[in-house]
């Protein structure tokens, strides 16, 4: 678990399933990702195939966002621990409509940057944006990342050819 006085982050569990239904399952929110569930169901197949362990490299591990007053759901941040040697992480946050603009996401995803960094010793960590995305871009320019690439539409995602924009940030760059 890592946490600060208004959030905490823990791992998906079965019991998160309805909550994180609500917003996953909202495609106007979502309409840049390529998983838009429109059954329980299928929250239940992406909970499932959550790693045990944390750090196991070649996975995605999704930790859930609580908002600590309320013990709300209001997000979730998916951690890719990419490669054998361990070293590398791609991020992606998703973040309830209701609880957009309450700096959730910055809080979220500083907290998990400095964790991968500072306790697991991970040496570059990367996020992939659709250049439409603007407020994923803001988001990820404010954390301190780098653009490092622009791919015209290099991913099909919700029947359409996309591009992709990565960004990335190294051990050395960060400030918490």
């Amino acid at each position: 678990m890592i946490e600060t006085e208004l959030l905490l982050l823990r791992p998906i569990t079965g019991k998160d399933n309805k909550q994180v239904f609500s917003y996953r399952s909202d495609a106007e929110t979502n309409k840049y990702q390529g998983f838009i569930p429109k059954t329980i169901e299928e929250i239940d197949e992406f909970i499932a195939k959550n790693p045990l362990e944390f750090n196991q490299p070649e996975s995605w591990f999704q930790l859930v966002i609580i908002e600590k007053n309320s013990g709300e759901i209001v997000g979730d941040i998916g951690i890719h621990f990419i490669g054998d040697d361990g070293f590398q992480c791609e991020l992606g946050c998703t973040l309830n409509r209701l609880h957009q603009g309450k700096g959730y996401a910055l809080t979220a995803m500083k907290i998990t940057i400095d964790h991968l960094f500072r306790n697991l010793n991970k040496h570059r960590i990367t996020g992939s944006v659709d250049p439409k995305n603007t407020n994923s871009i803001k988001l990820i320019e404010r954390l301190n990342f780098r653009k490092e690439a622009h791919f015209k539409e290099s991913l099909f995602i919700n029947q359409e050819w996309v591009d992709d924009i990565v960004y990335g940030i190294l051990k050395s760059e960060w400030k918490p």
